[in-house]
């Protein structure tokens, strides 16, 4: 189950990565010479108009191959309109930048998507009222049910936290529904210290409830479904970016980094919780490998706008022995990472099997 989920997740991910450099190519003129899910020999193949299309054997990667991209490659003059490198910078930088892009998109769509078919999660239900806190004093019961806090409407307890974690120290205004009742508290969240995802001390406002532990399955309709979708998105991006940050910052151990191994186990572990989880976890995949693949690391994505953009501010490109240098520099870097994830695999796994 776990091998079967992760050729899964990675082949759809790596499908939608691709395709994005694919169509962007495609609509912008560019001759598309091969289009691969997977590298190392090729299993089935069809070629269609120009473009060769095949199934390899290790689904661990793809490609796309197109006219004219490797550098000095002989060209005959009626080709080089539609081939790579001859095409002005932001033609190629939009082709390169797509292929993360699409990941992204992708996220928000499966994020929308399983908005609108209904997703799990707790209610923003009152299971206790802490002695002496905010709510207490003001009023509010277990049982009660928060609809509203500050004008905006609420439906999940993480809705309601986020809002009340943010407004420290100023006064806010919650309905709750109460029976057959709608009544309307003003309370003071009290600021306090509290750890936030990364582990870090943060200052968040705290009203002394806690959750009744209920959980409900709400969807909203398409076009709040694709707002929820985008915020969301938006998040984990961030969320991304930030966790990268603090990774090199050393604030988060480097010894949680993950590869292969963790993200095969994890894939099974979400496909056995049911199709919903799966999703998720293939949403959040998939903005971790467009967001890292537009950092500026020579070979991926994001090293080779860097060298579009010094390009298109010297107006002319990098010497061919620059670029290839810098590629094998980039090329040992990520080894070097992918090395130092595949150990954290093996030293969790043999951890875990010796606490078993």
């Amino acid at each position: 189950m776990q091998i079967i989920s992760a050729v899964v997740l990675l082949g759809v991910l790596i499908f939608v990565h691709e395709l994005g450099h694919f169509l962007f190519a495609k609509y912008l003129g560019v001759s598309v010479l091969k289009f691969s899910l997977g590298f190392g020999p090729r299993i089935i193949g069809k070629k269609w108009g120009e473009t060769e299309y095949q199934l390899a054997a290790f689904p661990l990667g793809g490609f796309v191959k197109m006219l004219g991209e490797e550098p000095g490659e002989e060209l005959q003059d009626c080709d080089k309109d539609r081939a790579f490198n001859y095409q002005p910078v932001w033609k190629r930088m939009a082709i390169v930048i797509a292929g993360p892009f699409f990941n992204i998109v992708f996220a928000a769509v499966l994020f929308s998507f399983l908005m609108m078919t209904g997703l799990p999660g707790l209610i923003p239900q009152i299971g206790e009222v802490l002695e002496d806190s905010p709510a207490q004093r003001a009023g509010i019961q277990k049982d009660d049910r928060i609809i509203e806090v500050d004008g905006i409407s609420v439906d999940r307890w993480e809705e309601m936290r986020d809002i009340i974690h943010a407004r420290a120290g100023k006064e806010l205004s919650i309905s709750v529904k109460r029976d057959d009742q709608i009544l309307t508290f003003n309370i003071t969240p009290e600021t306090k210290i509290d750890k936030n995802i990364f582990g870090e001390d943060t200052q968040v406002g705290l009203i002394g409830v806690v959750p009744s532990g209920e959980v409900e399955k709400t969807s909203l309709p398409f076009f709040q479904a694709v707002d929820w979708g985008l915020k969301k998105t938006w998040w984990w991006c961030k969320m991304t970016v930030i966790s990268i940050v603090k990774l090199i910052q050393k604030v988060i151990p480097a010894d949680t980094l993950g590869g292969p191994l963790l993200i095969m186990q994890m894939a099974g572990q979400q496909a056995e919780q049911g199709a919903e989880s799966f999703l998720m976890f293939m949403a959040i995949i998939s903005i971790n490998l467009g967001i890292l693949n537009l950092f500026p690391i020579p070979i991926l994505d994001g090293g080779h706008v860097v060298f579009m953009s010094i390009e298109a501010i010297r107006k002319k490109p990098l010497k061919a022995k620059t670029v290839e240098i810098a590629q094998k520099a980039g090329l040992f870097m990520i080894l070097g990472i992918m090395v130092f994830a595949l150990y954290n695999d093996i030293l969790r796994f043999v951890s875990d099997r010796a606490a078993q």
